[in-house]
């Protein structure tokens, strides 16, 4: 297929994104404050079994809340970052 290109395997395929939400770049700063915000929660919740979908942030004030739903809605100012771009820089 002539000018299609594969998403990088980190990225999530646009199947596994909220609704209305695209692959893109992550910033740096707000892949690190996600991952602050879930290895915060399962410190606090070490009992909570249910994995998360992935963390929606705010891109102004970096504070987000994790997803566990099929198809979250974000606000106009809050990116989704899925799980699978969280997790490997935590070990």
């Amino acid at each position: 297929m002539y000018g299609l290109q594969q998403p990088p395997s980190s990225s999530p395929l646009p199947s596994q994104l909220p609704e209305g939400a695209l692959p893109t770049a992550l910033n740096p700063a707000l892949l690190k404050s996600a991952r602050q915000i879930y290895r915060t929660y399962y410190e606090v919740h070490p009992e909570d079994v249910q994995r998360p979908i992935g963390i929606a942030i705010s891109t102004k004030t970096h504070r987000g809340k994790l997803i566990f739903g099929d198809r979250p809605v974000l606000l106009p100012n809050e990116s989704f970052i899925p799980i699978s771009q969280i997790e490997p820089g935590l070990h």
